[in-house]
C-alpha cells in the first residue's frame, strides 16, 4: 500500500521532502530545467497537505519537511527553481493552465507549512541582498517578496509586517522600494493601519523613499484621521519633491479626499504644485513650437525635454482621475481657481485644470470650468500672458486636450463681454500655432463657422484673427483656403468692414506666393465681377471692395522680398494687365453712383496708402487722378461768377488773398446746387451728357485719393497740390444763417448740405498737410481748424431750424451709405423723430450721455423735485435759449470725414508766427496762431472718441445683447487697419504735448482760485471759458486714462512701450539722470499727477483723475498695495469737497450722482478698515445732514444731502454686505484669540448695520426701503452662514459679547420686520419682491439662535413670542377685522350678503398647525421620541379631546364632484350648524 512506499524510498536514499512533493505531484528538476507539477495546483497542495497530516510521525513530520526544504535550496540553483514557476508536465495531458505558481508560492498556500516557510525565506534573502541582477536576469530578493504576494491567507500577518519593516531598515535601497510598494499585497488590511503609522516615521526619516512609501499609503485602507495627516506630512515636502516623482505624489494627495477637507487640500496643492518650473529651456522652445505630427518631433527636443513633458502630463492624468470620479475634487478644484484673487497668483495649472475639468464627461464640471473661466477673464485675473505661457511651455502636454481648448474658445468668442471674446481669438489663435495640421484645420473651420454665424462680434473677431494668421503664418493658412472660400456664400449679413477683411485673407490666400491657395482665384473674380455688374447699391459696394483688396494683392510690390529681389524686380506684363483691367472694371461700373465712385477713391486710397503696390499699378492710378480732379472740382477765381443758384454765391476762406491774381476755388456751390436740380431724377443716365456730371459728394473721397499719390510720388511732399490748403471755396455768405426761419425747407436744406460739404473738404484737407513741416502751411491747417469749429457751431443752429434733415453720407464704406441724397420719406422721418428733441435738450444732455443708459431712482427724484421749483416761465425761456443755441453734433458724427490720426500730431504746435502772412480772416487780423480751447477741445475729443473705439477696456465695451441699428464703427474705418499697439504708441508720442496741455489746464484753474480767493463760482469767472477748460481738462485725463489702461500693456512684448509712456510722465516730475525701473517710472507718474488734486473743476474730472491714478498704479505690478491708501484718501478728499459749478449752483443730476457712487465705491475698496468708514459716514455724516435745513448737507461730508443720501445709502449698504462675506467663518479649531478678533469684527459689522436700518426711520422714500430691504436680507443670510458657526464655538469664552452682539442685531431684525409689514400696507410690488425672502432670513435666524443656545447647554434662555405688526416709526397696524369693521359699510354692497359675511372667520383668527402626531388616547409618547423632535426645535402639546363633530359624504363620480361638493357641502353645513 501507500504506506509501504515511502519507507522503501526512504532506504534508497531519498529525502522524505522530495518523497512527499513527488506523491503530490511535483517533481523537482536541476540546473535550468523548472519542477514539474503533474495535477492541478489545488489539488497538489491538498495532497501534501493530507501526506502530512496522515503521516506517522505528525506533527513533527513538519520539521523534518523544512529541514529537508531547507538543505534542498542551500544550492543556489535549486533555490532559484524552487522560486521560478513550475511547469506543467507535458506527458500528462490535463495539465489546466499553461501559467503554474512556484513551488514556494505553493507551500505558501498551506497553512501548517507558512509560518516555517515565511522564516526560511526571510532567513535566506540576507544572502542576496547585495547581488544585485544575476547573469541570467534574475533579481532573487524581488522573487522573494513576490512569493509572500496575493497569499490566500495569512496565518501571523501582524509578525509577517514586523519582519518586512525589520527588513526595510537594513535592506538597501532597490529592496525597500520593492518591499514597501509590495506591503499593500501582502498584508491584509488589519495590520493597514500599523503599517501605515511606521511608513509615515519613515517617510519623514528618509525622503528618498517617498514614491514607493506613497504609492503603498495610497493602496491602503486608512482611517481617515490618520491619511489626514499622512496627507499633511507630503504636503509639506511637496515644493522639494522631484519631478519625475510629482505624480505619485499628487495621487497620493488626491487619494480618498473627503467632502469638507476636499476644497483646504485642493487648495494647498494648487498653491504648492509650481509647473512653470517644468517649461522647456528658452533655447529649445522654438523648436518646440515648430513640432508637428512628423518624425521631428523626437528629433527635435531631448529626452531630458520630453520626459519633463511625460511627467506634467501624468500629473494632470492623476488630475484628471481623481476629478472624474470624485464629484467632491472637480468642485474643490474649481472652488481654488475662484478663490484666487490676485493676477500674478494665477498659474499655468489653472488653465490647464480647466482644461481637464472641460474635457470630462460631467456636465457639471464641464459648465463649471465654462463658468469659472468666464468669470476669471472678465474680471481681468486670467490673461492672455498666462495662456502664451501655458501653450509655449506645454504644448506637447495641451494638445491631448485640444477638443476642450476648441468647445472652450468657441464659448467664449461667443460671449457678449468683449475681453471674453478676445481672450478666445487668443486661444484660436495659440492654438493654431502651437498643434498639427489636424488641430490647425479644426481651428480654421470653426472660425469660419463663427463668422457664418451672422453675430457680429463673433464675425470681426474671427476675421482679425484670420487676417493675423494670414499675414503672420500665409504658408500654414494656405491648404485651408477652399474653407475660408465658403464664407463667400453668406456675404449678406456681413459688414463692409467685415467684407474688406474677408477679401483681404482670399486675395492674400488666392494670390499670395504660397501656390496651395491658387487654386480659388479663378472663384474670386467671377464672384467680383457679378457683384460689381449689380445695380443693387449694396452687392456693388461688395465687388468694388473685393475688387480693390485683390487689386492690393495681386499688385503688391515683390522687391521687398529677399527671395525674389534679384529675380522679378516688378510685375509681370500678365499680372499688369490684369490689375489694370480690373481697376479699369470698377472705375467704369461705378461711374454711375457718386456713393459708388466715392467709395471707390477711398478704397483705393486706403490701397495706395499701405505703400505695397507695385510702383507701375502705382503710377497707373497716380496719372489720371490730378487731371480727373482739377477738371471736376477746380475752377480758376475770375472777376465774376455766372450762373443761378439756389443763394447768392460768395468766395470764402481764402488764406492766400495776396495771390488772388490767377488764383483757383473750390466749385462747390454750383456743383451742390447742380446735384440739388438733379435730386429727383437719376443720378446718371446713359447719355452723354449725364455721364461728365459731377457730385460733391466725391469731393473729399478724390482729394484724399490725389493727396495719397502726390505723397507716394514725391516722397511725402504735396508741393503740387498745396494750393489746395489755402485756396477760397465758392460758397454763400453765412450771414443767411441769421435769417433760417424765413428760408423755405429746401433752402435750409441746402444750406445744411452746403456746411457738412465745406466742413469735410476742410476736414480731408486738414488730414492731407497736417504733416507738412513747413511753417506757413502749418499756420493755414491751424486755421482751417479754427474755421471747422467755428463752421461747427454754425452748422448746430442750422440744423435746430431744419428737423428731419438727412445730411449727405460722407463714409461710403458703411451701411449709412445706402441713405444717400435720393433718401426715401421712412429714413428722414426717423431721423426726425430722433433729432427734433435734441434741440431742447441735447446741449445739456450732450456731457451727461455716457450716463444715460444707468439713470439712478434719485436723480430722477431730485429732477422731478428741481422742475416743480422751477417755475413754467423760466422752463420757457430755457427751451428758447437752447434752440437757438442749437444741437449737439454728436449724433451727425457719420455724417463727417474721419480725422486721421496723424491730425493729432497738430496737439503737439505751440504758437505759430504768421508775419510771413499778413492775410485778414473773416474774423480778425491776427499776427499769430495758436491753438485755442475750441479747437483743443475738438481735437481732444476725436483722439478720446478713436481711443475709446481702439483701446477702450473690455468692461466699458460690452456688446449688447441687441444690436441697435447704428453701427458704432462708422467714422472708424481709417483706424480699424491700424492695430492698437500702433495706436498707442502714436499716443505715448503725443504724451509731452498732452502734458504741457494738461499742466497748462491746471495752471488756468489755479489762477482762478488765486484770483478769487479759492471760490470757484466768483462773479468775473467766464462761464463758457470754464466750461471749454474743464471739458479740456477732463478730455486730457479721460485720453491719459484709456491709454495707460490698455490691456495691451500686460504683455511682454509691450513693456518697453509702457516704460516710455510713463518715463514721459515721470520726466516731467524729476529729469531722469539713469535708467529707471519700472516700479519707480510708476512711482514718479503716480507723484506727478498727484499734484493735479487741488484744481479739479469739477466732479468728473476728479473721477478721470482718480481712476487714471487708479491705472498707474495697477501698472506697479505685485506693488499696487503701495498706492492703496493714497488712493482711498484721494477719494475721500473728493467726497469731503463741495462742487459748485461757475453759475454757483452745487452740481446735480443723474451723472453728478453716478460720479458720486464710483467715488464712494473706490474710497469703501482703499480704505484700510471699511467698518469704520462706514461707520463714520453713517455715524457721523447722516446726523449733520439730519440737523441741517433742506437743502443743506453733511459738514464733514459735503457731498452727502437729501438728493445724494439715496447714493451713499446704496454704497454703505452694499460695501456693507461684502465686508461681512469676507470675513472668514469661525471655525472650532480657532484659537480663543482669533475668536476674539472675529467676534470684535461682526460687532462691527452688526452696528453699522443697526445705524443703516434705523435711518429708514428718517429717509422713508421708497427706493430707500427698497435699498434695505434688499441688501438687509443679503446681510441676514451672510450672519447666517458665517457668522453663527463663530457664536456656536466662542459663545461659552465670549458669553457677554455674543450677547450684546445678537441683542443689537435682534433690533435691526425687528426694524426690518416692520419694513415688511409697512411694504405690505403700501401695496408697492417693488417692495413686497424682497418680503418672503427676508421673512424666511430672519425666522431662520431665530431658530439658529435657538439651535446656538442648545449646542451650549442654554435652552432655557431662549424665549419666543409673537411679533406685532409695526409700521416704520413703530406704530402698531391695525388688524384686519379693525379695518374690515371701518369699512363695512362701504363695502358691503359689494361683497357678500349681511349675513353670510358675518359668518366668515377673520383672516386672523383662521389657523393651522402641521406636525406629528405622538400618540393617541391614554397612551404615552415615546420619551425619546419626544426629546429628538424637541432638539430639532418642535414644540408638543396635547389637543382637547374632541367631542362633538360635524360630518357629511359627497359621492366622488368625475373630478368635477369637488367643484360640486365645494359648493353645495358647505352652506348646508353652514346652516345645520347655525
Amino acid at each position: 500500500g501507500r504506506s509501504a512506499k515511502p519507507t522503501a524510498q526512504d532506504n534508497t536514499g531519498e529525502s522524505l521532502f522530495v518523497q512527499l512533493l513527488r506523491e503530490a505531484g511535483v517533481s523537482l528538476r536541476y540546473s535550468n530545467t523548472p519542477n514539474e507539477i503533474a495535477v492541478d495546483q489545488i489539488v497538489f497542495q491538498k495532497r501534501l497537505q493530507r501526506s502530512l497530516r496522515k503521516h506517522p510521525r505528525y506533527p513533527n513530520v513538519i520539521q523534518e519537511f523544512i529541514a529537508g526544504l531547507e538543505s534542498h535550496i542551500e544550492d543556489q540553483e535549486k533555490f532559484r527553481n524552487c522560486l521560478l514557476p513550475c511547469a506543467p508536465r507535458s506527458s500528462d495531458g490535463d495539465a489546466s493552465t499553461s501559467y503554474q505558481e512556484s513551488l514556494v508560492k505553493l507551500l505558501l498556500g498551506i497553512e501548517m507549512l507558512q509560518p516555517a516557510i515565511i522564516n526560511t525565506l526571510f532567513e535566506k534573502l540576507p544572502e542576496f541582498m547585495f547581488d544585485g541582477i544575476g547573469e541570467d536576469g534574475l533579481n532573487i530578493p524581488h522573487i522573494i517578496i513576490n512569493q509572500f504576494k496575493w497569499l490566500d491567507r495569512v496565518i501571523d500577518s501582524k509578525d509577517l509586517a514586523s519582519k518586512l519593516m525589520q527588513l526595510v531598515a537594513v535592506a538597501p535601497g532597490e529592496i525597500q522600494r520593492d518591499i514597501i510598494t509590495s506591503l499593500p499585497e501582502i498584508l491584509d488590511d488589519t495590520q493597514h493601519n500599523d503599517i501605515a503609522k511606521e511608513l509615515n516615521t519613515l517617510l519623514q526619516q528618509n525622503t528618498q523613499l517617498s514614491v514607493p512609501i506613497l504609492d503603498a499609503l495610497s493602496s491602503l485602507n486608512l482611517s481617515p484621521t490618520l491619511l489626514s495627516e499622512v496627507r499633511r506630512a507630503v504636503m509639506a515636502t511637496l515644493s522639494a519633491v522631484e519631478l519625475e516623482d510629482l505624480p505619485v505624489v499628487v495621487k497620493f494627495i488626491l487619494h480618498a479626499i473627503s467632502g469638507p477637507e476636499a476644497i483646504e487640500v485642493v487648495g494647498d496643492l494648487r498653491k504648492k504644485l509650481e509647473l512653470e518650473s517644468c517649461v522647456l529651456p528658452p533655447a529649445l522652445q522654438a523648436s518646440q513650437n515648430r513640432l508637428k505630427n512628423k518624425a521631428v518631433a523626437g528629433s527635435s527636443l531631448s529626452k531630458a525635454d520630453i520626459s519633463s513633458q511625460n511627467c506634467v502630463s501624468l500629473v494632470l492624468d492623476v488630475i484628471k482621475s481623481a476629478v472624474r470620479f470624485q464629484k467632491t475634487i472637480s468642485e474643490a478644484w474649481l472652488k481654488a481657481i475662484e478663490n484666487v484673487e490676485a493676477v500674478e497668483d494665477h498659474k499655468v495649472i489653472d488653465l490647464l485644470v480647466l482644461f481637464i475639468l472641460h474635457s470630462t464627461n460631467a456636465n457639471h464640471s464641464r459648465r463649471g470650468a465654462e463658468r469659472v473661466l468666464r468669470m476669471k477673464v472678465r474680471g481681468g485675473q486670467i490673461r492672455e500672458t498666462l495662456l502664451q505661457t501655458a501653450f509655449r511651455g506645454h504644448s506637447l502636454v495641451m494638445r491631448s486636450y485640444f477638443s476642450a481648448i476648441l468647445a472652450l474658445a468657441q464659448i467664449l468668442l461667443r460671449s457678449p463681454d468683449p475681453s471674453v471674446v478676445t481672450f478666445g481669438s487668443h486661444m484660436y489663435k495659440q492654438a493654431f500655432t502651437a498643434f498639427d495640421s489636424y488641430c490647425q484645420q479644426e481651428v480654421v473651420g470653426s472660425l469660419v463657422t463663427h463668422v457664418c454665424s451672422g453675430y457680429a462680434h463673433e464675425v470681426d473677431v474671427s476675421l482679425e484673427l484670420m487676417c493675423e494668421l494670414v499675414t503672420q503664418r500665409p504658408s500654414d493658412m494656405a491648404p485651408y483656403a477652399v474653407f475660408v472660400k465658403g464664407i463667400l456664400d453668406y456675404m449678406e449679413s456681413l459688414t463692409p468692414q467685415q467684407i474688406r477683411k474677408l477679401f483681404f485673407i482670399l486675395s492674400s490666400l488666392a494670390f499670395g506666393r504660397d501656390p496651395q491657395g491658387n487654386h480659388i482665384q479663378d472663384d474670386m473674380h467671377i464672384v467680383i465681377r457679378k457683384q460689381l455688374s449689380s445695380t443693387v447699391a449694396k452687392y456693388k459696394r461688395i465687388g468694388i471692395i473685393g475688387a480693390v483688396m485683390v487689386v492690393g494683392s495681386m499688385g503688391s510690390s515683390r522687391n521687398n522680398s529677399e527671395s525674389t529681389s534679384s529675380q522679378v524686380p516688378s510685375l509681370s506684363k500678365e499680372t499688369y494687365r490684369q490689375v489694370t483691367a480690373l481697376l479699369e472694371l470698377v472705375r467704369s461700373c461705378s461711374e454711375g453712383s457718386p456713393e459708388a465712385a466715392a467709395l471707390y477713391y477711398d478704397e483705393l486710397a486706403n490701397l495706395v496708402q499701405t505703400g505695397h503696390l507695385d510702383p507701375l499699378v502705382q503710377e497707373w492710378i497716380g496719372k489720371s487722378v490730378l487731371e480727373d480732379f482739377q477738371e471736376d472740382f477746380v475752377v480758376d477765381l475770375g472777376p465774376e461768377m455766372k450762373g443761378t443758384y439756389p443763394l447768392p454765391a460768395k468766395i470764402m476762406y481764402n488764406l492766400d488773398e495776396e495771390e488772388s491774381q490767377g488764383g483757383i476755388a473750390v466749385n462747390l456751390l454750383p456743383l451742390l446746387s447742380e446735384d440739388f436740380n438733379h435730386k429727383g431724377g437719376q443720378w446718371s443716365q446713359t447719355g452723354e451728357e449725364s455721364k461728365r456730371r459731377v457730385s460733391p459728394l466725391c469731393l473729399a473721397a478724390f482729394f484724399r485719393l490725389l493727396r495719397l499719390c502726390e505723397e507716394e510720388q514725391h516722397q511725402g511732399d504735396l508741393e503740387e497740390i498745396d494750393a489746395l490748403l489755402g485756396c477760397p471755396l465758392i460758397l454763400t455768405d453765412l450771414d443767411v444763417v441769421e435769417k433760417m426761419d424765413s428760408l423755405s425747407k429746401p433752402e435750409k436744406e441746402f444750406v445744411c448740405s452746403l456746411l457738412f460739404h465745406t466742413i469735410n473738404w476742410f476736414r480731408e484737407v486738414v488730414n492731407g498737410f497736417c504733416q507738412q513741416t513747413d511753417p506757413e502751411m502749418k499756420v493755414k491747417v491751424m486755421t482751417r481748424l479754427q474755421n471747422i469749429t467755428y463752421l461747427q457751431s454754425i452748422l448746430e443752429k442750422c440744423l435746430a431750424a431744419t428737423p428731419a434733415y438727412l445730411p449727405p453720407p460722407a463714409n461710403f464704406d458703411c451701411e449709412i451709405a445706402e441713405v444717400g441724397p435720393p433718401a426715401s420719406t421712412t429714413i428722414p422721418a426717423k431721423k426726425g423723430k430722433k433729432e427734433r428733441p435734441g434741440k431742447k435738450r441735447k446741449i445739456p444732455a450732450s456731457k451727461n450721455s455716457s450716463g444715460d443708459s444707468s439713470q439712478l431712482e434719485e436723480g430722477a427724484e431730485a429732477e422731478e423735485s428741481q422742475h416743480e421749483k422751477d417755475n413754467p416761465e423760466k422752463e420757457k425761456e430755457k427751451e428758447k435759449e437752447e434752440g437757438k443755441a442749437g444741437v449737439s453734433l454728436a449724433s451727425y458724427r457719420p455724417y463727417f470725414r474721419e480725422l486721421d490720426v496723424e491730425v493729432l500730431g497738430v496737439l503737439q504746435c505751440g504758437l505759430l508766427s504768421r508775419s510771413l502772412l499778413d492775410s485778414e480772416l473773416h474774423t480778425k487780423v491776427t499776427e499769430e496762431v495758436q491753438l485755442g480751447p475750441s479747437e483743443l477741445v475738438f481735437l481732444l475729443e476725436d483722439l478720446a472718441r478713436k481711443l475709446d473705439f481702439s483701446l477702450a477696456s473690455s468692461a466699458v465695451k460690452r456688446i449688447p445683447f441687441l444690436k441697435g441699428k447704428a453701427d458704432k464703427s462708422v467714422g472708424f474705418s481709417h483706424l480699424q487697419q491700424k492695430s492698437p499697439s500702433d495706436i498707442t504708441s502714436c499716443c505715448v508720442r503725443l504724451l509731452p504735448a498732452l502734458c504741457t496741455h494738461l499742466e497748462n489746464s491746471h495752471n488756468y484753474f489755479q489762477g482762478l482760485l488765486s484770483e478769487n480767493h479759492g471760490v470757484v463760482d466768483a462773479p468775473g469767472v467766464d462761464v463758457k471759458e470754464h466750461q471749454l477748460m474743464s471739458s479740456c481738462y477732463q478730455l486730457l485725463l479721460q485720453v491719459l486714462h484709456t491709454t495707460f489702461n490698455w490691456n495691451g500693456f500686460t504683455q511682454q512684448e509691450n513693456r518697453k512701450l509702457l516704460k516710455m509712456a510713463l518715463g514721459v510722465l515721470a520726466g516731467r516730475l524729476k529729469e531722469k539722470e539713469v535708467e529707471l525701473g519700472l516700479e519707480e517710472l510708476v512711482r514718479h507718474t503716480f507723484e506727478y499727477l498727484l499734484n493735479f488734486r487741488s484744481t479739479m473743476p469739477n466732479c468728473s474730472t476728479a473721477l478721470s483723475l482718480n481712476q487714471l491714478l487708479m491705472v498707474v498704479a495697477e501698472r506697479a505690478g505685485p506693488s499696487v498695495s503701495a498706492y492703496r491708501e493714497q488712493i482711498g484718501s484721494l477719494s475721500r478728499q473728493f467726497l469731503c469737497q463741495e462742487w459748485v459749478l461757475p453759475s454757483g449752483e452745487r452740481e446735480r443730476g443723474n451723472k453728478y450722482n453716478e460720479t458720486l457712487q464710483t467715488f464712494l465705491s473706490i474710497y469703501l475698496e482703499h480704505t484700510d478698515d471699511v467698518l469704520k468708514a462706514v461707520e463714520e459716514i453713517a455715524g457721523e455724516g447722516v446726523p449733520e445732514l439730519i440737523n441741517t435745513t433742506k437743502d443743506g448737507c453733511s459738514k464733514t461730508f459735503p457731498t452727502l444731502s437729501r438728493q445724494t443720501f439715496l447714493v451713499f445709502y446704496r454704497g454703505l449698504m452694499a460695501v456693507l454686505e461684502k465686508a461681512v462675506r469676507r470675513i472668514p467663518p469661525g471655525k472650532q479649531t480657532d484659537s480663543g484669540e482669533i475668536q476674539g478678533e472675529k467676534l470684535l469684527t461682526w460687532n462691527l459689522a452688526v452696528r453699522d448695520f443697526h445705524i443703516l436700518v434705523n435711518l429708514v426711520k428718517v429717509f422713508d422714500s421708497r427706493t430707500v426701503l427698497g435699498v434695505c430691504l434688499k441688501y438687509g436680507r443679503l446681510f441676514v443670510e451672510a450672519f447666517l452662514k458665517l457668522g453663527m458657526p463663530l457664536l456656536d464655538f466662542s459663545f461659552k469664552k465670549h458669553k457677554e459679547d455674543v450677547q450684546n452682539l445678537l441683542k443689537t442685531f435682534q433690533l435691526s431684525t425687528r426694524q426690518l420686520h416692520h419694513m415688511c409689514g409697512h411694504s405690505k400696507i403700501r401695496q408697492d410690488t417693488g417692495l413686497t419682491n424682497h418680503v418672503p425672502g427676508l421673512k424666511k432670513s430672519l425666522e431662520q435666524f431665530v431658530y439658529r439662535v435657538k439651535a446656538m443656545l442648545i449646542l451650549n447647554n442654554c435652552k432655557e434662555a431662549f424665549w419666543l413670542g409673537n411679533l406685532k405688526n409695526r409700521d416704520l416709526q413703530g406704530e402698531e397696524i391695525l388688524s384686519q377685522r379693525a379695518q374690515d369693521s371701518e369699512e363695512e359699510d362701504e363695502e358691503e354692497a359689494s361683497q357678500l350678503p349681511q349675513e353670510q359675511s358675518e359668518e366668515e372667520v377673520p383672516a386672523e383668527k383662521c389657523r393651522y398647525v402641521v406636525g406629528s402626531i405622538l400618540s393617541e388616547g391614554e397612551e404615552k409618547p415615546s420619551e425619546d421620541l419626544v426629546r429628538l423632535y424637541e432638539k430639532y426645535g418642535f414644540k408638543i402639546f396635547p389637543f382637547p379631546e374632541v367631542t362633538h363633530v360635524v360630518t357629511t359624504t359627497f359621492p366622488h363620480r368625475t373630478f368635477l364632484s369637488i367643484f360640486l361638493s365645494v359648493h353645495r357641502v358647505y352652506p348646508q353645513l353652514g346652516s345645520y350648524i347655525k
